[in-house]
């Protein structure tokens, strides 16, 4: 199986759309005269994944779908079985070739994304300080719906207030990702006037994705 990108005249698809139900996704698209079948490929970005990348997949991540399957199901319905962003790509079959040969289009209109939802991220900061003692010591808990890669959250400290946001003071990363369900971090020991928040290390980013809740 190759990749060739669409040349005039080729076959192309055309005005890919989606449609929710619950927990299931139905795509629907314009066919080419003539053309009897297509493949289709799902990529979901949970976080741990990028959306992109090479044109060049490997034949097991793609689907055959039929053009009398769509019409006996009115579409392509596909369960969704995942949290985050995902993308649909249809890739019309070239006409002109007696290998397999999947069409790439430069305009992207047999792409579609969209999010099947943000999962919850809810982290919570216990302070414990002795008297006369110019240092406490912190412990921050994170409960997530879903595992979450290192890199979505940092956290900050500032002294005198709690940080505003990421450039609000002094960020940390973390070293482990986040397992679903309760995460409770090596404590730290930080100055008893310093103050911490989390926040995403990229908002635009990981907010489509998480939603992120101090508690």
């Amino acid at each position: 199986m190759r990749f060739k990108n669409a040349e005039p005249g080729e076959w192309v698809i055309q005005g890919l759309s989606y449609q929710l139900d619950e927990e299931y996704c139905t795509l629907r698209w314009n066919w080419p005269p003539e053309l009897q079948a297509v493949y289709i490929h799902r990529m979901l970005d949970d976080g741990f994944h990028s959306l992109a990348g090479s044109p060049h997949l490997e034949p097991g991540n793609l689907r055959l779908y039929t053009r009398d399957e769509y019409k006996a199901n009115n579409g392509y319905r596909d369960r969704l079985d995942g949290i985050g962003q995902i993308t649909y790509t249809v890739y019309a079959l070239s006409s002109d070739s007696e290998e397999m040969t999947l069409i790439t289009q430069p305009d992207a209109a047999n792409r579609i994304q969209f999010s099947t939802g943000k999962a919850l991220l809810v982290y919570s900061i216990r302070e414990k300080s002795r008297w006369l003692q110019p240092y406490k010591t912190i412990e921050i808990q994170v409960t997530a719906e879903v595992p979450v890669p290192k890199e979505v959250l940092c956290y900050v400290k500032k002294t005198g207030a709690f940080p505003l946001n990421k450039e609000d003071g002094i960020l940390y990363p973390f070293v482990t990702d986040f397992v679903a369900g309760r995460n409770v971090l090596p404590a730290i020991e930080v100055g008893k006037n310093d103050y911490i928040r989390l926040f995403f290390t990229d908002g635009k980013k990981y907010g489509q994705l998480y939603k992120l809740v101090y508690k």
